[in-house]
C-alpha cells in the first residue's frame, strides 16, 4: 500500500522555479502528459505481442563446400635445392604445369648414369633367372627319364623274380619226376636181383638194370642241382631289385637335390631382381620429382619457401594453391547449448564483411543485405575452440552470394528458430534461458494425428 501523506509543499517550495510542477500543475497539460503516457503504455503492451524469430547469432568464415575445393599446400616430396622458379605469386596454373625446380642433395642419387647401371643390373640377373629356369627344366627332363628307367627296370626285375619262381615250381616237379624214377628204379633193381640170385634172369639183365638205376640217380641229381640254380636266379633277381632301387633313389636324390637348389637360386635372383626393378621404378619416379607440378587448376597464393639455392626437406612445405573452380560455403561455431537447436536444411542469414546491411534481430524478413543459406552438415566432435562446427551452404531458394566474395572473409550468421512473441523473447532472455527446443510437426503427421 501506497503511504500518502495529508501535508502540502506549496507553501514550503517555491515551485514556480521549476517548470515541471508548473506543466503538472496545470490540469489542461496534466491531462494530455497522461493520455501520452496511456498511449505509450499500451502501444508498449501491443508491441509485446508482435512477433519475434528467435535466433542463434554466431560467427564464422567463408569456406568451400568440398573438402578438395579449399587452399591446398603443396609440399616437397624429396630434399632438394631449390634451383628454378616458373610462375609468380597470383599466376594461374593448370593442373600438371612446372611451377618449379630442385636438385638433388643426397650422394645416393648423384650419380647420372644410376637409372642405366641400374637397368643394366636388372638384365644381368634376369639372364641369371633364366639361366636357373633352363637347369630346373633340364633337372625335371632327368628326373622323368631316371622315373621312367626306374618304371622298366622295376618291371624287368619283376619279370626275372617271376620267371625264376616259375623255374623252381617246374625244377621242382622234375625233382619229384626224378625221385619217383629212382624209387621205380630202386625197386626194379631189387627184384631183378632177387630173380639173379634165384636163377631166372642173367647177370647181363642184372647188370642193365643196375645201370638203369644209376641212370635215374644221376638224373635226380640233376634236378635237384637245377632247382637250387633256378632259386640262386631268384635270389639273383630279388638282389637285383633291391639294388635298382637303391641305384635310383640315390640318382634321383640327387637330381631332386640339384633341382631344390637351383628353384632356391632361382628365386633369389628374382628376388634381387624385383628389388632393382623396384629400385629401379623409385630412382626414375625420383627423377620425375625435380620438377614440382600443380596439383590442380588454381592461383599462386602464396610462397612460402621462395630463395634460389634454399634447401627443402622431405614433406616440407613450398606453397599454396586456391582452386580456380569452388563452391562457396560457410563454416560457424555454435555453443554446445545451442547445438540441439541445429539441424541439416535449417535455413541461416548471412552479413558478409564488406557488404553493407541492415539487420532487425528479430524481423530478418525486414533486414536488408543479408543472404541466405541452409545447414549442410554438423560436426560430431567439438572443436578445439569448444564449440562444434556447422557447415552451411548458400540457400538454393534465396538470393545468389555475392560474386566478389573470397574464401576467408567474414560472415556474421543467424541461425533462424521459432517464432515467438516479444515478451516471451524478454521473459527468456532475463530468465537465461535457451530458445525452444521445439520441431514443427509435418503436414503429415499432423493428418495422422488427426485421423487418430
Amino acid at each position: 500500500m501506497l503511504n500518502l501523506s495529508p501535508n502540502r509543499i506549496d507553501g514550503k517550495i517555491d515551485t514556480k522555479k521549476y517548470r515541471s510542477f508548473s506543466i503538472v500543475k496545470d490540469y489542461k497539460s496534466g491531462k494530455i502528459l497522461s493520455r501520452l503516457l496511456i498511449i505509450s503504455l499500451l502501444t508498449f503492451i501491443v508491441v509485446l505481442f508482435f512477433p519475434w524469430t528467435q535466433n542463434i547469432q554466431v560467427r564464422g568464415y567463408v569456406t568451400t563446400l568440398q573438402p578438395d575445393q579449399r587452399p591446398q599446400t603443396v609440399n616437397s616430396i624429396i630434399a632438394g635445392r631449390i634451383e628454378k622458379w616458373f610462375v609468380r605469386e597470383g599466376n594461374f596454373v593448370s593442373k600438371g604445369d612446372t611451377i618449379m625446380f630442385i636438385s638433388e642433395i643426397k650422394d645416393a642419387y648423384f650419380d647420372p648414369g644410376l637409372l642405366a647401371n641400374t637397368e643394366s643390373q636388372i638384365k644381368s640377373k634376369e639372364l641369371t633367372v633364366v639361366a636357373y629356369m633352363d637347369k630346373i627344366k633340364s633337372l625335371d627332363s632327368q628326373i622323368d627319364a631316371l622315373l621312367r628307367t626306374k618304371k622298366l627296370k622295376r618291371e624287368q626285375a619283376f619279370n626275372y623274380i617271376e620267371q625264376a619262381k616259375l623255374k623252381i615250381q617246374s625244377d621242382s616237379m622234375d625233382l619229384k619226376a626224378s625221385e619217383t624214377n629212382l624209387v621205380i628204379a630202386q625197386r626194379q633193381f631189387e627184384r631183378m636181383e632177387e630173380l639173379y640170385k634165384q636163377g631166372l634172369n642173367s647177370l647181363t639183365d642184372l647188370e642193365s638194370r643196375k645201370l638203369k638205376l644209376q641212370e635215374t640217380q644221376a638224373k635226380r641229381i640233376s634236378a635237384e642241382n637245377k632247382l637250387l640254380k633256378s632259386k640262386n636266379e631268384l635270389i639273383n633277381a630279388e638282389v637285383e631289385l633291391s639294388s635298382i632301387e637303391n641305384q635310383y633313389r640315390d640318382k634321383l636324390s640327387k637330381a631332386e637335390s640339384e633341382k631344390y637348389a637351383s628353384l632356391s637360386n632361382m628365386y633369389d635372383a628374382e628376388a634381387v631382381v624385383t628389388k632393382m626393378q623396384n629400385q629401379y621404378m623409385n630412382y626414375s619416379i625420383r627423377k620425375g620429382m625435380y620438377y614440382i607440378t600443380a596439383p590442380q587448376d588454381g592461383y599462386i597464393t602464396k610462397a612460402i619457401r621462395s630463395g634460389i639455392g634454399e634447401t627443402v626437406k622431405e614433406g616440407e612445405e613450398l606453397l599454396s594453391i586456391m582452386p580456380s573452380n569452388y563452391d562457396l560455403a560457410v563454416s560457424m561455431y555454435v555453443k554446445p547449448m545451442d547445438l540441439p537447436l541445429m539441424q541439416n536444411g535449417q535455413k541461416v542469414r548471412f552479413m558478409f564483411d564488406g557488404w553493407p546491411t541492415v539487420v532487425f534481430s528479430g524481423w530478418p524478413n525486414l533486414s536488408y543485405g543479408t543472404f541466405g543459406g541452409e545447414v549442410v552438415a554438423i560436426d560430431n566432435f567439438i572443436s578445439e575452440n569448444g564449440k562444434y562446427r556447422i557447415l552451411v551452404a548458400p540457400d538454393p531458394t534465396d538470393e545468389e552470394w555475392p560474386t566478389a566474395l573470397r574464401v576467408g572473409s567474414g560472415a556474421d550468421g543467424m541461425s533462424l528458430l521459432k517464432d515467438v512473441p516479444i515478451w516471451y523473447e524478454i521473459w527468456r532472455k532475463l530468465n537465461g534461458f535457451p530458445p525452444d527446443y521445439y520441431v514443427n510437426v509435418t503436414s503429415k503427421d499432423e493428418t495422422k494425428l488427426k485421423g487418430k
